[in-house]
């Protein structure tokens, strides 16, 4: 008997018969699937399932409120014999929340083929099932019914209809619905937000939100996040700041949300330190915060921060996801910091994370920076799915790792495989000619970029045509080319073409390079040490240290070369003749012990590539304490024999630690140097 049966032991079951609102009772009670077969029999036995609002609300509870009842749902709705609008709605509703979008536009067809007139409420609920199936044309017919029904002024079905088109990448749709509004609201507005932002018109964000504000329109949290994310997009720091003045000036509450924007928004325009004591400031800090945090660092060539950021994050136990995993292999791929890349591999292989896309080419072109082209394969091969910029990662890491044969092998294979190459494609594919000494394969394929793949050549291609042909001794006919250039060549053009005029002793096309380049902005440091080892390449001694006193005249600083070793998962920095690091001393015996040893294999010092002030005697001692010496003689130090050392550096490598670095790995305990 139902006076026995104890549900809900605060509010007997039983009181159903003296509600006035059977809805209230079934929606305040009903928490379980037990529950809800219990009310529903109840129903049944009192015939109060007969009531049009009960059924309706019992519906509710089973198709919105309670999760894995749908198919309840569903046989509750089968048996009303003439269900209405309101009961179509809640299924409808139902079915899109519960990631059944196909049935709800199915179900909303029946809706019309058996007669049933939808209402206002309708729309919205067929609009969102036909957004998350971007099912365009559906949703294109859903708004002539619209027209049809008289609901095209009704301000939240027009905010849906807005969502719609620009979740199907019809933003111009979805604004000329928004012009036509008699009446926006902020939903409106930011709908249209979001939109823009969907198909990445950044600039269409900023200038609709000066709109807003010159209409005088209020905004909220979610506007600020949508203009705060453009802003950074755009680095537009001066309207960031403005939003953020406001924020402060009118004591709006700072959520994650809006607290991360901010975060995301300063490191995006450069502001990182900014980003970095908001960042401190908040009270709460979840995964997206600290991905936008090391993504910061890493966008502003900060990476060691960045890893000591992503160490911190796991103390604090935040778990991290996609976007945090890039940026890290991202950094790891810049230092050379191979083990801490695995880590992350490891990582992603523990948890099982999904093999995506973006994280499969991040981990191709870490393993790739960090010279283990074999793993970039591997990871490769295993990827279920590529697009062209996988491709391009391993093309170029093949590429930058002297296999250039295996990397156009790979360019022809992606286009076998009907992939086709972009413009970044060609720059990887035109580097792989360049390292193999390929002219003839280089200018076929700077030819097909535009005749078969209708690619107009950038700057970039131009220096790459420029590096091929004067890396294979053709200095006159890189000249040449770059004279017949129907572009205005750069100074990194010219740039390409000196570099190699020091490697093949040209000293009237490199005077002549070195002259466009200071007419097109003032000289680099590299580019008068070229110049000075052109002359004594030659045996121009005194023009080459007339080259070197006008840089001390002009005040010309050398650019610091920077190098870097990881061991045990730390990565250490090391300058030219570096006086900070720990452990100094051990440092410069081994640098003293290797010199000795490499000596006596047949190095021999080129005094060429000291510094600059060094007195005649110490130019020796200044080359061997170059920063790539320094971190070497580290490594030798710190590992055992046979250990693989990697070295990143910041600058080209020079002349004598090229050679010095050869000799090493082949005789220093068997090491191998990358």
């Amino acid at each position: 008997m139902l006076s026995t049966v104890t549900v809900f032991p605060a509010k007997p079951i039983t009181a159903i018969t003296t509600i006035e609102n059977p809805k209230t009772l079934i929606l305040q009670q009903c928490k379980t699937s037990k529950d809800l077969n219990q009310i529903h029999a109840h129903l049944i036995k009192t015939r109060l399932i007969h009531n049009r609002a009960v059924t309706e609300n019992l519906l509710e509870s089973t198709a919105i409120l309670l999760p894995n009842t749908m198919d309840y749902a569903l046989s509750i709705f089968d048996n009303i014999g003439k269900p209405d609008s309101s009961a179509y709605n809640v299924m409808i509703r139902g079915l899109t929340y519960k990631q059944s979008p196909h049935e709800a536009i199915i179900l909303f067809k029946k809706m019309l083929e058996t007669s049933v007139e939808p209402d206002e409420f309708t729309f919205p609920c067929v609009l969102k099932a036909c957004s998350r199936l971007r099912a365009l044309s559906e949703g294109e017919q859903v708004h002539a019914h619209i027209l049809k029904c008289g609901f095209g002024s009704v301000e939240f079905v027009e905010n849906t209809l807005i969502h719609m088109y620009a979740n199907c990448g019809r933003v111009e749709v979805a604004r000329r619905v928004f012009d036509g509004m008699s009446e926006r609201g902020v939903v409106a507005w930011n709908s249209m937000f979001s939109g823009y932002m969907r198909s990445g018109c950044w600039e269409e964000v900023v200038k609709l939100f000066h709109r807003m504000r010159e209409l005088g329109v209020g905004f909220d949290e979610v506007t600020m996040i949508s203009v705060l994310t453009s802003c950074g997009r755009l680095a537009d720091l001066e309207l960031g700041e403005w939003i953020n003045g406001y924020i402060e000036a009118n004591g709006i509450k700072k959520s994650l949300a809006l607290m991360t924007s901010l975060v995301d928004m300063y490191a995006k325009c450069g502001e990182v330190d900014t980003a970095r004591r908001l960042f401190d400031q908040m009270d709460q800090r979840d995964v997206v915060a600290w991905s936008a945090m090391i993504s910061g660092f890493c966008q502003a060539n900060r990476c060691r921060e960045a890893l000591d950021l992503f160490n911190e994050m796991q103390k604090y136990n935040v778990d991290p996801n996609e976007v945090t995993m890039v940026s890290v292999l991202n950094a790891c791929a810049v230092l050379g910091a191979l083990e801490t890349g695995k880590w992350v591999h490891f990582y992603i292989k523990k948890r099982k994370l999904k093999l995506t896309v973006t994280l499969g080419t991040a981990l191709i072109d870490f393993y790739a920076k960090c010279g283990s082209v074999d793993s970039s394969i591997e990871i490769f091969s295993k990827m279920a799915s590529k697009n062209v910029f996988t491709w391009t990662a391993l093309i170029q890491g093949l590429a930058s790792n002297g296999q250039g044969k295996r990397a156009l092998e790979f360019f022809y294979l992606m286009q076998e495989k009907n992939f086709e190459p972009n413009d970044v494609t060609f720059i990887g594919a035109l580097a792989a000619c360049s390292h193999a000494g390929l002219v003839d394969e280089g200018q076929s394929l700077f030819v097909s970029m535009s005749k078969d793949f209708d690619i107009e050549p950038r700057i970039e291609h131009y220096g790459c045509m420029v590096d091929i042909l004067g890396r294979a001794g053709l200095i006159e006919e890189a000249y040449q080319f770059i004279k017949n250039m129907p572009i205005q060549p750069n100074a990194v053009i010219w740039r390409t073409l000196l570099a190699s005029c020091k490697a093949h002793k040209n000293v009237k096309i490199g005077e002549e390079s070195f002259r466009r380049i200071t007419i097109l902005e003032p000289a680099h440091s590299g580019d008068y040490i070229l110049l000075s080892n052109i002359y004594a390449s030659v045996g121009r001694c005194e023009d080459a240290l007339k080259v070197r006193r006008q840089m001390r005249e002009e005040r010309i600083k050398k650019t610091p070369g920077c190098s870097l070793i990881e061991l045990d998962g730390v990565v250490h920095e090391f300058f030219s003749e570096d006086d900070g690091h720990a452990h100094l001393k051990e440092i410069y015996g081994g640098v003293e012990d290797m010199m000795k040893h490499i000596k006596s294999a047949g190095y021999v010092p080129n005094p060429a590539d000291a510094r600059l002030d060094a007195e005649e005697d110490d130019k020796e001692a200044s080359v061997s304490h170059h920063s790539e010496k320094l971190a070497i003689a580290y490594g030798l130090i710190r590992t055992p024999p046979g250990t693989t050392i990697r070295i990143s550096k910041n600058l080209r490598v020079c002349t004598d630690c090229h050679n010095a670095t050869k000799i090493i790995s082949k005789n220093k305990r068997g090491h191998r140097i990358l």
